[in-house]
């Protein structure tokens, strides 16, 4: 799941980029609206949280430019403005949730986890395939019932392969999904954790596997019988 942070505070920016990357999430941060409306035009989202006094415009027209161009994301407002005015406009603009400053990690935590969980969100969903079950919750993959014992960016992939299984995930993607633009990513690392992520189903009890398609990318599906 992939997070876009809107903050000007850099230390707070910093703060949240680091508590939801321990969380298991990618996570995009930038300090003002230009940048914010960039980022929502060129990469997905699973979750924007953004500030509204941010310095080059009003996080209300980040807000407007997420609705027109990625119409179901899901956008926490996390601000100081506290009026009843100010909070009736954001959401009559379409934000999902509103949290004052000063606010608890664990809050702004469970809130966003609240929006994933909401009918066709990122989280909450129980993936299967063949006879493997991933909970997007607690992040953790069974096989006939049994855990399968994973790095974190071998479940990282192992979801996003199983949200589009049956179809062909490029390099690109799987990139964009599982690093935030601000990331160090080798230029074999999806590579490597696909060739782990292989190499563990290929010696468990899997029904399914990760097959590469050479020059277009990697598909997850069950193993051919008879």
């Amino acid at each position: 799941m992939k997070l876009l942070i809107v903050e000007d505070n850099v230390e707070l920016n910093g703060i949240l980029q680091q508590a939801f990357k321990k969380e298991g999430f990618a996570v995009d941060c930038v300090l003002g609206s230009e940048d914010a409306q960039a980022a929502v035009s060129t990469a997905s989202y699973d979750c924007i949280i953004l500030d509204l006094g941010l310095p080059d415009g009003d996080g209300l027209d980040v807000l407007k430019f997420a609705r027109q161009h990625k119409k179901h994301v899901p956008v926490l407002i996390l601000t100081a403005r506290d009026g009843i005015d100010e909070r009736v406009k954001g959401l009559d603009l379409g934000a999902d949730d509103y949290c004052l400053k000063p606010f608890e990690i664990k809050e702004i935590m469970a809130r966003i986890r609240a929006l994933l969980r909401r009918p066709g969100g990122a989280l909450g969903a129980q993936l299967s395939l063949g006879n493997i079950e991933f909970d997007t919750i607690q992040r953790e993959a069974h096989i006939d019932g049994s855990l399968i014992r994973l790095s974190k960016r071998e479940l990282d992939v192992l979801e996003e392969l199983m949200r589009r299984s049956n179809r062909v995930v490029s390099k690109a993607a799987l990139e964009e999904s599982l690093y935030g633009f601000d990331d160090e990513i080798g230029s074999n690392s999806i590579e490597v954790h696909i060739s782990r992520l292989r190499k563990k189903l290929s010696t468990s009890p899997a029904t399914v596997a990760v097959h590469t398609i050479r020059g277009v990318g990697y598909i997850l599906s069950e193993n051919e019988t008879g």
